[in-house]
């Protein structure tokens, strides 16, 4: 079998299985079953069974389950509260106040959990009820919220950062902090959209005392502290991205025990959840990774090289069509299927291209990113619907539509000033 058919069956396999309901994990898993009977016959169960035991003992999928516990202490304590009443009280007497304040805690949450799917459904619950009680535009909060949430997968810590920094060999902490500018100008971005989008804007609320405000601040402080436990060793090469992760985790602990939100039933729950999430990552990083293996068996590998070089059509327009087909195909087949399918493909083109490594998966992560905001299919709108039972899927699929427009804005910003992402991971190599 050509490497052309291989590819091109192994591609309509895997999509066959994820269009008719199958678990991602289990499309790759009977994938990975089929290429090893096809491409080595049983014998090359040997490679299966390797390749599993050199994944599962990466010291990456340990800072995986580190941050997924850290992000779930945090919440299931429900110490974010304290942040949500601190943020509100310190952004002050302005027209849309909640607006700025969904958007602060979008990115303050983002550092947190690292999940947009966990963002949008806590902002959905606690600030969209109270954005309506006020009177905003639904339509605008519910923009603001899906922007805000989106922001997760790209401020760090990410654990779609640091999937993608495993699965395509790129330094991990260099792609956790090159998230920054982007995370900030994407947020500034969405800010700027809804104060320049026209219509009614909220009158200003009253202000917060200075009093209260002092007190907001001292009570975010413990919040500052675990972020900067997390990103600040690294920024400072003091830690490594496990090492800082597991510094997060003992500041959510110290957070949740400050708050007296600390306890057995809690952190019972907390491991359940996080246990149960990180053995998924784990499987689906595995069957990735052995996918890989059967491309590079199969020559599919050095033979998307060869046709990319054939048909000389340039870094530019090769980088176009790179992003162009996960932003269309994501409208229809999950975002992180794609990314495990798509990135054992992408990563000898992408070294062949000689694209900057951190520069070019940023942007494909933050296209997977507009890929769970882009209806019919985006884990992230539906997840807002769970949470926000006011609003018809319609009106959310409506509400997302600003939100790709500002992300693509973004991505062309970043496409045009590539220092802007690879700045801050140079700086601390």
């Amino acid at each position: 079998m050509t490497w052309a058919a291989f590819l091109i069956l192994a591609i309509g396999l895997l999509l066959i299985l994820l269009f008719v309901g199958a678990k991602i994990f289990v499309g790759f898993l009977v994938l990975n079953i089929i290429g090893v009977l096809i491409l080595i016959g049983p014998p090359g169960f040997g490679l299966f069974s390797n390749s599993i035991f050199e994944t599962a003992t990466s010291p990456t999928l340990v800072t995986v389950a580190l941050f997924v516990l850290m992000g779930e202490i945090l919440f299931r304590s429900g110490t974010v509260d304290v942040l949500f009443t601190g943020v509100d009280r310190l952004v002050g007497r302005l027209r849309g106040r909640l607006y700025i304040v969904s958007i602060a805690l979008s990115t303050i949450f983002g550092a947190l959990s690292g999940s947009a799917v966990a963002v949008a459904a806590m902002l959905g619950r606690s600030v969209l009820p109270l954005m309506e009680r006020r009177s905003y535009d639904q339509r605008a909060s519910a923009t603001t919220i899906l922007a805000g949430a989106s922001l997760a997968p790209i401020i760090p810590p990410s654990l779609l950062a640091i999937i993608v920094g495993s699965l395509a060999d790129v330094s991990i902490a260099g792609l956790l902090v090159a998230g920054i500018i982007p995370g900030l100008i994407f947020a500034g971005l969405t800010l700027a959209f809804v104060y320049l989008r026209g219509g009614d804007m909220p009158p200003p609320e009253p202000s917060a005392s200075d009093q209260s405000v002092v007190w907001a601040m001292i009570m975010m402080l413990p919040f500052i502290i675990v972020i900067f436990s997390v990103m600040g060793l690294i920024l400072l090469g003091i830690a490594t991205p496990s090492e800082s992760a597991a510094t997060g985790v003992i500041g959510a602990l110290f957070v949740a025990a400050l708050f007296g939100r600390l306890n057995w039933v809690m952190l019972r729950e907390a491991l359940a959840s996080a246990v149960t999430i990180a053995v998924v990552i784990l499987i689906i990083i595995v069957s990735a990774k052995l996918f890989s293996q059967l491309l590079s068996f199969a020559g599919a590998t050095r033979g998307l090289v060869t046709l990319m070089a054939d048909l000389g059509l340039g870094p530019e327009i090769t980088f176009l069509l790179m992003m162009l087909i996960p932003l269309i195909l994501c409208m229809f087949i999950d975002q992180i299927a794609f990314m495990l399918l798509a990135i054992p493909i992408y990563a000898p083109i992408v070294e062949a291209m000689n694209f900057d490594p951190i520069w070019f998966w940023m942007l494909f992560l933050i296209n997977l990113t507009v890929g769970s905001l882009t209806p019919p299919f985006g884990y992230t709108l539906f997840a807002l619907k769970g949470a926000a039972e006011g609003m018809s899927t319609a009106d959310i699929f409506r509400a997302a539509w600003p939100v790709v427009g500002i992300f693509l804005t973004g991505m062309t910003i970043l496409w045009a000033f590539p220092g802007l992402v690879t700045a801050i991971p140079r700086t601390f190599q």
